[in-house]
């Protein structure tokens, strides 16, 4: 048995970084190191006393910003009512209900149904069952480049061949097509496909707008096929692309809509939404057909209505493209190639890897926190929350700019 304050003895003798990269399970031979002690806003504050403006919100997550005193409040609310209960879907709990609610009365009428999950690619692995289930089918489309989280059925529809070869078996019965081809997707779709899954835009690719005529394309073959359309808006939700849901922007609605990321409020959850029609499928032959212990959690379930509310009472929405055009407007320089993507999901292409590199590590440095994309290394990743404000992207630009001259 540990003597008592053995916790407090070990601190003293290592550092948390040390304790950190001892026990902390990492997936990068280099991880970033940054010790944060505090987060509010666009700002995350290390135990230096150094802030740095986050333009990447935890990757689309923190949407509203950090620590929103309106996500706070409905957290110490619920967490002091209840938090967990019960296996999800047996007990009647009202956060998960309003939260249901409140969607819902968003999405077109056929998405009337939430399946609650603990993250994206629950929702993934969530919608490819049901979308087999339901079409009695085993094919299922996706694309090149796609990204759809890490779990294994979630692997087998990712497009990209490097993050998967290690992992392999993975599911069978897997066509990846060409994102943005029409001529494609008309032939690869046929009476034996399940599912057609894709993002809005593509998330890891340097943010990859699949045009309207594609997406149309795909709805009008979908049907005709008799396939469901699963849209991934995991990152592209809860208003990053400058509507609630990039889809809107389109003419078009899935069968299956994925959300997680920005949908919490900084809190863990996901979930996919469909037809209760569809989803009834899962109450028999068998029962219980796709469930899990904490998706729905009272506690992320209320910070996630308070997530929508503050969009809706602040109307994040209205200034999304503002904000983008602001962004493209200051970030000009020689060394940059292109900036494309969607409302406040935008790449900056360097077109060398190794420059893109050296410039994320100068801004982290300046006080900048950037990334880049799992398939796309010479490109910078710019995703803030949407609560940032236009003197923040002055400064956020700024300081990228003096990092591309101290690099380039």
């Amino acid at each position: 048995m540990k003597p008592v304050g053995f916790g407090l003895s070990l601190r003293m003798h290592f550092s948390n970084r040390q304790l950190f990269l001892n026990h902390v399970a990492q997936v990068s031979p280099k991880p970033m190191d940054l010790e944060i002690v505090k987060a509010e806003g666009v700002y995350l504050h290390d135990s230096q006393g150094k802030s740095y403006i986050d333009f990447i919100s935890g990757i689309s997550v923190s949407n509203v910003g950090h620590c929103h005193p309106h996500v706070v409040k409905a957290i110490q609310k619920q967490a002091e009512t209840y938090m967990h209960l019960m296996v999800y879907g047996e007990y009647v709990q009202a956060p998960q209900i309003l939260l249901a609610k409140a969607l819902t009365d968003l999405l077109p009428e056929h998405l009337n149904s939430v399946f609650y999950t603990n993250s994206g690619t629950e929702a993934t692995e969530g919608a490819l069952k049901l979308a087999k289930r339901v079409t009695g089918r085993t094919e299922i489309v996706c694309f090149k480049d796609a990204y759809h989280g890490s779990s294994h059925g979630s692997l087998s529809v990712m497009g990209n061949e490097s993050f998967k070869q290690a992992f392999r078996p993975l599911l069978p019965d897997i066509r990846i097509l060409e994102y943005n081809s029409i001529e494609e997707a008309m032939e690869g779709i046929s009476d034996r496909t399940a599912a057609v899954i894709l993002e809005p835009v593509q998330s890891e690719t340097g943010y990859t707008v699949a045009s309207n005529g594609f997406l149309k394309a795909l709805r009008t073959r979908c049907t005709e096929t008799g396939a469901l359309l699963i849209l991934d808006e995991v990152q592209n939700g809860f208003g990053r692309s400058g509507t609630l849901f990039a889809f809107e922007q389109t003419g078009i609605a899935p069968d299956i809509l994925l959300l997680a990321k920005g949908m919490g409020g900084g809190l863990p959850i996901g979930c996919f939404i469909s037809s209760r029609e569809l989803l009834n499928e899962f109450t028999y032959n068998p029962v219980l057909g796709n469930i899990n212990t904490f998706g729905g959690n009272a506690v992320c379930c209320a910070a996630s209505l308070a997530c929508l509310q503050v969009i809706q009472k602040e109307q994040l929405l209205n200034d999304v493209a503002q904000k983008s055009e602001l962004i493209r407007s200051l970030l000009t320089h020689p060394a940059i190639k292109q900036i494309k993507g969607k409302g406040l999901m935008l790449s900056v292409d360097f077109g060398e890897a190794d420059l893109n590199m050296k410039i994320i590590e100068a801004c982290v440095q300046n006080g900048l926190i950037v990334d880049w994309f799992l398939f796309n290394a010479h490109s910078m990743r710019i995703a803030p929350p949407l609560v940032i404000t236009e003197e923040e992207i002055h400064k956020a630009c700024a300081i990228i700019l003096k990092c591309i001259d101290e690099v380039f």
